[in-house]
């Protein structure tokens, strides 16, 4: 067989993941260790994904796993290359200074094709069309991340915010919640660049109100995320109606809706009336306009009015419209709605991600692309945690391997590889789109070469070395980390390259 050249869209948790279960399943002493070389592509200039520019601030435990990426990244087989965007439609990237590298050459460059790129377009509600004071919730996090493709934005205008409305109830609500309900003195320690915490430390916000179209049972939040709403240190939670709290006759509830109802019923740690800041969930409510508030004493703080329909469960856990109505005063609506991929290469606008069976890409037709694969939330739409994302992400590899050494892989007890089931019939693929063999195993495009050598596209080398230099800045200002953006990360890097060739 011949050997194995994957490019991968992408360069999250699924990406690394991949990865890493390919190359720990050919070792050194196997007879295919150099059968293989992965080639990982990010339009971020640094890796990670959603570890770096999703992850809250005040969550550092989730981030633990760079340190196994770490680990991957170290194996010469895989290389990573950074601030590439790989332009599989007519759209612009969002990101400016990014390489364009066009889809035709990856299928001629690779073997094998890998998409794990997540999903990065936030679902919008269909009654409130974005404005400077209805934002997308993935705007406020790619904010306080320093995401890129807002660098050049303003910040959120929170010195102006008293009340915040956020349309949502899972855990990104409850993230956005948080971050604008903690003190910055109790931010300052995690990793929050410094002109965020400036920002924070002028916010006006007095109140913020988490609004979903169902109730407490069926809301999407986890109960750690709750907890940590509960024990807020200068804000409470107002008091919720107890009819909310009572479970329906002959429901049983799960390990997990236990809990949140006896989260909710025990209340914040802060009572009611005791705190600078409040919060509160809105239930069984459903936004249906949004416009500017009647003039009056309260419009300069509270300029918008919020309408919300009333419903109730059907039997079948819908939310439906009771036909009642009120209205909300608030500063600003995010809205927190969940996300969908972009429009891609074999991407179902229905589904709202990439078309697979079994990890494996199938076209409109329904035909397996020969060599063509999807992890992660490219493949499954965004839902999961690390821990779903990482048995997904080994499942595919695995369907990887057993497509292209037919017979050769096997566990110790005797299983086929990772237990994998295959789903699409391989022998009824679709005509190959990518090359069936290359002259150069280890060697980037031409484009990624040259942008390697303008400085450009990233390494994971240079990553490694700005994560160090953002580790050590915040020491020195006695936090987790300072964080670079791409223009003062490349100075960065070109000094470095400068004192190295210096030293030499």
């Amino acid at each position: 067989m011949a050997p194995i050249k994957l490019a991968i869209i992408g360069a999250g948790p699924s990406s690394f993941y991949v990865a890493s279960r390919l190359l720990s399943l050919l070792p050194p002493t196997s007879p295919r260790h150099s059968a293989i070389n992965i080639h990982m592509y990010d339009r971020l200039w640094a890796p990670h994904g959603l570890v770096r520019y999703g992850v809250a601030p005040d969550h550092p435990e989730v981030k633990n796993c760079t340190n196994k990426f770490d680990g991957t990244a170290k194996d010469p087989r895989l290389r990573f290359f950074g601030n590439v965007n790989v332009t599989t439609t007519a759209a612009a990237s969002p990101i400016p200074h990014n390489l364009s590298l066009p889809f035709s050459s990856l299928l001629q460059n690779y073997t094998h094709l890998l998409f794990s790129s997540g999903c990065t377009i936030p679902t919008l509600h269909p009654a409130l069309p974005p404005s400077d004071r209805c934002v997308p919730a993935l705007s406020f996090v790619h904010w306080y991340t320093q995401h890129p493709s807002v660098a050049d934005k303003p910040p959120p205008p929170l010195e102006r915010l008293e009340h915040v409305s956020i349309i949502g109830q899972g855990n990104v609500s409850l993230d956005v919640a948080r971050m604008l309900l903690t003190p910055p003195s109790t931010l300052e320690k995690y990793d929050v660049p410094n002109n965020v915490l400036d920002v924070l430390r002028k916010s006006a916000v007095k109140h913020v109100s988490i609004v979903g179209r169902r109730g407490p049972l069926e809301a999407a939040f986890t109960t750690k995320e709750l907890r940590e709403m509960m024990n807020l240190e200068v804000a409470s939670m107002e008091p919720l109606d107890p009819g909310l709290l009572l479970v329906p006759e002959g429901e049983k509830l799960t390990r997990q809706q236990q809990r949140t109802m006896q989260l909710l019923q025990k209340g914040s740690k802060n009572k009611p009336g005791s705190t600078p800041k409040t919060w509160s969930f809105e239930f069984f409510r459903s936004p249906t306009h949004l416009a500017p508030a009647p003039e009056d004493t309260k419009s300069s703080a509270y300029p918008l009015s919020l309408t919300l329909a009333h419903n109730t469960l059907s039997e079948t856990k819908r939310a439906v419209p009771t036909g009642a109505s009120s209205t909300l005063r608030t500063s600003m609506v995010v809205t927190s709605l969940g996300h969908h991929g972009e429009p891609s290469a074999w991407y179902d606008s229905a589904l709202g991600h990439i078309r697979t069976v079994g990890g494996r890409v199938v076209n409109e037709h329904g035909q397996t692309l020969r060599n063509v694969y999807a992890s992660g939330w490219a493949a499954m739409g965004a839902r999961g945690v690390l821990a779903s994302t990482m048995m997904d992400a080994y499942a595919v590899a695995d369907t990887i391997l057993s497509d292209a050494f037919p017979g050769e892989f096997r566990k110790d007890d005797g299983d086929a590889l990772g237990s994998v089931v295959p789903l699409g019939d391989v022998s009824k693929s679709a005509e190959p789109v990518l090359a069936g063999s290359v002259t150069s195993p280890d060697s980037p495009p031409a484009e990624v070469v040259r942008g390697l050598e303008d400085g450009v596209v990233t390494s994971y080398e240079d990553w490694k070395m700005v994560d160090a230099e953002e580790v050590r800045r915040g020491e020195v200002c006695g936090k987790e980390r300072e964080r670079m953006g791409w223009e003062e990360a490349r100075r960065f890097l070109q000094a470095k390259c400068g004192d190295s060739v210096a030293q030499s």
